[in-house]
C-alpha cells in the first residue's frame, strides 16, 4: 500500500477550495475544506480538479472576453488560441502569470498552499452559522487523509474552538496513523465504498478494495465501541458500481458489520465539462444523463434492511 505521506508534515496543505454554506456534506450549515490530491483515480469521479497533487489552471471558454491579456504575459507562450484547449499544458509551468490578469476569471487557479491560520480565518467567518443551525466544518477532496500531519493540526484547532468535525474519505489510508492523528479529533466520518470486487476496483478506480474495507471494518468496530457516527456512502455509477452484482456485495459486506444506515450517491453527469477546462479529454463510456427515478429506486431495493440517507 502507497502510504502517501509525502504531503502529511508540511506546514501547509494544497486546497482547491473552501466552500461556506453548505448543506449537502454532513449536518446543519458547514464549511467544506477540499483538499487537492487523492490516492485513488475513479473514472468518473466528480471533482476531477481534485485528483492531481499539484497547482492546475483551469480554463473556462465562456467567460472568456477575448482581451488577450494572458498571451502577453505568457513567459512560455503556452496559451495560444488555435489550441482546441487554449493551454499547451506540455509548456505551461503553472507560473500563474496569466490567472492574475485574465479580467474575467476565465483563467484561474486550482490548488494554493495554505496555512492552518490561513484555513482557520475563512473557517471562523461561519461560526454563527454552526452555532445556529448544529453545523460545523468538514474535510472533503481529493482526499484529506494525504495531509494526515495538517489535518491533525487543523481539527485540534476546530475542536478547541467547539465545532463539529467530519471527515469525508475513500478509505486508502494507513490505518494506524489515521488512529493516532485525525480520528480523536472527529465526531463523524462519510466513508466512500465503491466496487466491492479487488480487480473491479482496481480496473476503474487504480488501487484494489482490500485496503479500504479492511479499513472500514476496523473503524466501523472502532466508532460503534466510542459512539462515534461513521456513514458509508456509495455513489451509483451506471454499469460500473450500480450493478446488482456489486450493491448486493456491498449491502451483504455492511451486514456483516451490523452497519445499519447507508447513503447513495446517484450519478451526476455535470463533471464531464469539468474535463476540457483542466485539458483533459472527455471520458468515453460513461453515461451523459441522469439517473432516472426507476433507476435508482432499483438501487435502494438492494438496500431496504438499511436505512438510506
Amino acid at each position: 500500500m502507497n502510504r502517501n505521506t509525502s504531503h502529511t508534515e508540511h506546514d501547509k496543505a494544497l486546497i482547491f477550495e473552501i466552500k461556506g454554506n453548505s448543506l449537502d456534506d454532513g449536518p446543519g450549515i458547514r464549511t467544506v475544506v477540499f483538499f487537492k490530491g487523492c490516492p485513488l483515480s475513479c473514472l468518473w469521479c466528480h471533482n476531477p480538479e481534485s485528483k492531481k497533487s499539484l497547482p492546475e489552471i483551469s480554463f473556462d471558454p465562456e467567460k472568456c472576453v477575448g482581451c488577450d491579456s494572458c498571451l502577453a504575459v505568457c513567459p512560455r507562450r503556452a496559451l495560444d488560441r488555435t489550441n482546441p484547449m487554449f493551454v499547451d499544458r506540455t509548456r505551461c509551468t503553472v507560473c500563474m502569470e496569466c490567472t492574475q490578469v485574465c479580467p474575467g476569471t476565465a483563467l484561474s487557479p486550482v490548488g494554493r498552499y495554505l496555512s492552518i491560520a490561513e484555513v482557520m480565518v475563512e473557517i471562523e467567518k461561519d461560526l454563527p452559522f454552526y452555532q445556529t443551525s448544529g453545523g460545523g466544518v468538514t474535510l472533503s477532496g481529493g482526499e484529506p487523509t494525504l495531509f494526515m500531519g495538517f489535518a491533525s493540526q487543523l481539527l485540534t484547532m476546530i475542536k478547541e474552538r467547539g465545532i463539529h468535525t467530519l471527515l469525508e474519505t475513500c478509505g486508502f489510508f494507513d490505518y494506524s496513523r489515521f488512529m493516532e492523528l485525525l480520528y480523536p479529533h472527529l465526531d463523524a466520518i462519510y466513508y466512500d465504498i465503491k466496487l466491492f470486487d479487488p480487480g473491479e476496483h482496481k480496473r476503474f478506480c487504480g488501487v484494489s478494495s482490500e485496503t479500504i474495507l479492511e479499513n472500514f471494518a476496523k473503524l466501523s468496530a472502532a466508532c460503534a465501541r466510542d459512539n462515534r457516527e461513521i456513514l458509508p456512502r456509495i455513489p451509483l455509477v451506471p454499469g460500473i458500481t450500480a450493478t446488482r452484482e456489486n450493491l448486493g456485495s456491498i449491502a451483504r459486506f455492511l451486514k456483516g458489520l451490523n452497519v445499519q444506515k447507508v447513503a447513495l450517491l446517484p450519478y451526476n453527469p455535470l463533471w464531464l465539462s469539468k474535463l476540457p477546462m483542466l485539458g483533459q479529454p472527455r471520458q468515453t463510456g460513461l453515461s451523459e444523463e441522469w439517473m432516472t427515478g426507476p433507476e435508482i429506486e432499483e438501487c435502494r431495493r438492494i438496500f431496504s434492511d438499511f436505512s438510506i440517507v
